[in-house]
């Protein structure tokens, strides 16, 4: 054990004896850090201190500063030490017991993460998404490379907590606006004011909200389960099978899907940058480590934000796609691609790769 939950330890065991002080009104004396007390923490500090009582956090607060010991950073340590992430080209399987000979239940797919629940015998069990199943560790990353990659592949979302929120040009309500949210829609958060604003990206330009209206949430792509991965196959292959019933109809509404997830994704960008992001969806078709249909990529878990909150269905769904970004869809189902054979990108924030416009492809 560190020293310093050694000290935690400490800390919780005077904690206890003070709890029972206020109930008792009885007067002790604190015993050495010699007498180490374990407890479980399961139920937090509030579980061990009375919870009736008014001044139990200035109690935990104080004890801990006469200690030099600041248990919020002990506590937040042990949640970042369950981060566990995919260390794979492709997919990875997760079983239901802790060998290869055991059921699969999912797969954890490039840059997925999730929680460790537990470890033994060089497996990991662990929870992403509705997933839960054991990993094998030589395909897993723990600790700082967990964290590192997890800050690399991971964003910030914003879900908008009101009716309608407005976004602005500036952060300020006196701007000009891009367009209104609705509630429930999800939102790539880009950085914080501090003065109350939150810059998100709308279609691919820098957007302003009012902070006060937003809950804010680290996202990092998780896994799927073996039903949920059979459920997309057969969407994949429904989508395949109209192809038959009309081929001019089916390419039709194929590029208009294509063309409301550019919208969505780089609406106000330069038409380089749309048939940038068109061409990234078609490399992935390509690629054997994605689905091979527009349907399966674009829809593919946690992979396109606009898709995971619905909104290429809704512009999809109302026709008001430009004509840029039709043109642009077009024009990577031909074959076109100006960011030869990537397969991602985001907002640009420094990393290394082609720069179009306000992305980065990579």
């Amino acid at each position: 054990m560190t020293r310093s939950k050694q000290l935690l330890s400490a800390v919780l065991g005077l904690l206890l004896s003070l709890a029972l002080v206020l109930q008792t009104d009885l007067t002790v004396c604190a015993a050495g850090t010699g007498d180490l007390v374990e407890v479980d923490l399961r139920g937090g500090v509030a579980a061990v201190l009375n919870p009736g009582q008014g001044n139990s956090s200035e109690v935990v607060e104080a004890t801990a500063r006469a200690l030099n010991l600041d248990i919020w950073s002990e506590q937040k340590e042990e949640e970042n030490s369950t981060l566990v992430m995919a260390n794979v080209q492709s997919a990875l399987n997760v079983r239901s017991e802790a060998g290869e000979e055991a059921d699969k239940v999912g797969k954890l797919y490039k840059d997925c993460g999730g929680r460790i629940l537990e470890r033994k015998d060089g497996w990991t069990k662990l929870q992403s998404g509705n997933i839960i199943g054991w990993a094998s560790d030589e395909y897993l990353l723990f600790g700082e490379d967990a964290t590192a990659l997890a800050n690399e592949v991971g964003k910030m979302i914003a879900t908008i907590d009101t009716d309608a929120l407005s976004v602005r040009m500036e952060p300020s309500t006196e701007a000009g606006r891009y367009g209104v949210l609705p509630q429930g829609e999800i939102v790539e958060v880009l950085s914080e004011t501090e003065d109350g604003w939150i810059c998100i990206d709308y279609e691919g330009q820098d957007g302003y909200v009012s902070a006060e209206y937003v809950a804010l949430d680290f996202l990092i792509d998780a896994g799927e389960t073996m039903d949920e991965i059979k459920a997309r196959e057969e969407a994949e292959r429904e989508a395949k099978r109209h192809v038959n019933y009309g081929e001019y109809t089916t390419d039709a509404d194929t590029t208009l899907l294509l063309a409301a997830l550019i919208q969505c994704e780089a609406g106000g960008e330069s038409y380089e940058g749309q048939v940038a992001v068109g061409a990234v969806v078609m490399n992935r078709v390509r690629s054997a480590a994605y689905p091979d249909s527009i349907h399966g990529v674009i829809y593919a878990s946690g992979q396109f934000t606009p898709a995971l909150n619905g909104k290429v269905n809704r512009v999809y769904e109302s026709g008001r796609i430009k004509e840029s970004c039709i043109q642009a869809a077009q024009e990577a189902l031909s074959g076109v691609s100006n960011v030869g054979d990537l397969t991602h990108f985001r907002r640009n924030n420094g990393r290394e790769g082609l720069v179009i416009g306000n992305h980065v492809f990579y």
